[in-house]
């Protein structure tokens, strides 16, 4: 594969695992045609469906007539693809293990555990997944604690994989805290996941595409029809 076949991305704005995609190609500086589903839930464009025919979700890369799907496969094809820009995921054998490692523990365990809160049947089982909530973000805190080194983010000085990772927890998070009354992310647990946060998403390779907790909640609101 040539690393300067037509490349393209179909995502969605809102959707955050679109988002690894988009700040991994623009760390990379890769030229790319982006395919936005506006509506992705209700309505996929045939190019979804045909370069996306397993699960039909988004996002997929389309690098000549290959198609690339899931965000993390999407993310380590891109850093392996194109030698331009800086390495995505640790050299060592040992480090890319354990980023993979925390990246598959923010999917299940953290994204489990917000959809176990947002799909709670009653007051018990939304406190139950809350309290599941704050001790998955609590290990992840101690996570970043021991892979940041005390620096800026998951891989030190720079963005990489595990960043690229846990970034997709900024809108699922606000929409959750907005819709329960409840904050997860405190300066007493999370102190350095609320800093990590900050700095991600003033990165430039992240800034240009992620939306505002703002426009999360309203997007939310409408995609459920909450007032």
């Amino acid at each position: 594969m040539a690393q300067n076949d037509t490349v393209k991305l179909i995502g969605s704005w809102a959707s955050p695992f679109s988002i690894r995609a988009r700040a991994a190609l623009h760390l990379k500086s890769v030229k790319y045609e982006y395919l936005d589903e506006p509506d992705v839930l209700r309505s996929k464009s045939e190019l979804l469906l045909k370069s996306n025919p397993i699960f039909k979700k988004v996002p997929v890369l389309i690098h000549g007539d290959v198609s690339i799907c899931e965000s993390l496969n999407i993310v380590q094809y891109i850093d392996e693809a194109w030698s331009s820009g800086p390495s995505i995921l640790p050299s060592h054998p040992v480090e890319r293990a354990n980023a993979r490692f925390w990246a598959i523990f923010i999917d299940e365990k953290i994204f489990g555990s917000l959809e176990a809160v947002g799909g709670a049947k009653d007051d018990e089982g939304r406190m139950a997944a809350a309290g599941k909530l704050m001790e998955n973000l609590a290990i992840l805190e101690e996570a970043f604690q021991k892979s940041s080194k005390g620096l800026g983010f998951f891989g030190g000085e720079n963005i990489g994989f595990l960043d690229l990772a846990c970034g997709t927890l900024s809108g699922p998070v606000s929409v959750i805290e907005a819709f329960s009354g409840v904050k997860f992310l405190r300066q007493e647990t999370t102190p350095g996941l609320i800093q990590w946060a900050q700095k991600f998403r003033a990165h430039e390779a992240v800034k240009p595409y992620m939306p505002t907790p703002e426009e999360f909640v309203a997007f939310a609101k409408k995609k459920f029809n909450v007032e």
